[in-house]
């Protein structure tokens, strides 16, 4: 099976060009920018072709948050505009589309995990643009899997962890939201779990599902902080703080806690606590 992975250099895409060596029956072709832009149809037409691509796993995106408060343009010809290129082609080729989109695309005003079938309701640019990304598939692409995810991280790229370590060393002391609730989620775990679907969907039906993917448990940014410190036996004190106390020029959500109970079921995974996999990713990454 041929799998184009775009955004390849980023978390999700590095952490899945790292397995991919492993994934016997898998053909992996890890393509980003400059050698492949997703909103240029004919660069994304030409790569299908040349290898001939089954499956597209999308991990490109604008992922900047409050750059698109007013960079509006740029998100929306990523998120949205550049996906609608991506399902085209997956459609004429008859090919499936995983797509990853994100938490933000519900405003945070819930109590309860959200499920896939919650009203989405985005309270930023980011989520909009990535809300109606999932849209122009869901019109466009006959066979897709939309998968929402939550406070990514890895030990590639810029994400709260490797800020955390680095500030950690370097202060005394730092300030956390703890009024924002969410689920940190392991980029590798979740490549694993995308490897996995791969490896067991069936190549001729036509998939139409949304799920959402996050390690299991919850805790604030201030707990998610805290444990980073104290797994690494840094000194650096977190002081709980609230949003109000720490504006951004984006909103965030304040409760975006994501329900697995799908996706677990319909590919029979089993997803580690966010703990464990944080645990994981400080001894083999940093």
């Amino acid at each position: 099976m041929n799998i184009l992975v775009t955004g390849s250099s980023g978390q999700l895409g590095s952490e899945l060009r790292t397995i991919s060596p492993h994934c016997g029956g898998l053909h992996f072709f890890f393509y980003d920018l400059p050698e492949l832009d997703i909103t240029r149809c004919e660069q994304v037409d030409r790569v299908c072709q040349e290898h001939g691509i089954e499956v597209i796993v999308n991990c490109a995106a604008y992922t900047a948050v409050d750059r698109a408060e007013s960079d509006a343009e740029a998100a929306f010809m990523v998120n949205r505009d550049g996906v609608a290129v991506l399902a085209a082609c997956a459609k004429d080729r008859q090919a499936l589309l995983v797509h990853i989109s994100t938490d933000y695309v519900f405003n945070g005003e819930s109590c309860v995990p959200y499920r896939e079938t919650d009203t989405a309701s985005p309270i930023c640019v980011y989520g909009l643009s990535k809300w109606e990304g999932e849209e122009q598939i869901r019109q466009i692409s006959p066979s897709h899997l939309i998968i929402r995810t939550s406070w990514l991280y890895s030990g590639f790229g810029n994400n709260f962890v490797k800020s955390m370590l680095r500030l950690g060393a370097d202060h005394q002391m730092l300030n956390v939201v703890f009024d924002q609730v969410g689920t940190p989620t392991y980029a590798s775990d979740l490549a694993s779990a995308i490897v996995s679907i791969l490896e067991k969907h069936e190549r001729h039906y036509h998939y139409a599902e949304t799920y959402h993917y996050s390690n299991e448990g919850v805790c604030s940014w201030y707990d998610f902080a805290w444990t980073i410190m104290k797994a690494r036996d840094l000194q650096c004190r977190v002081l709980p703080i609230t949003s109000n106390e720490y504006p951004t020029i984006a909103r965030r959500p304040h409760f975006s806690v994501l329900h697995k109970a799908k996706i677990k079921k319909d590919w029979e995974l089993d997803i580690p606590h966010w703990y464990d996999g944080l645990e994981r990713m400080l001894k083999h990454s940093c």
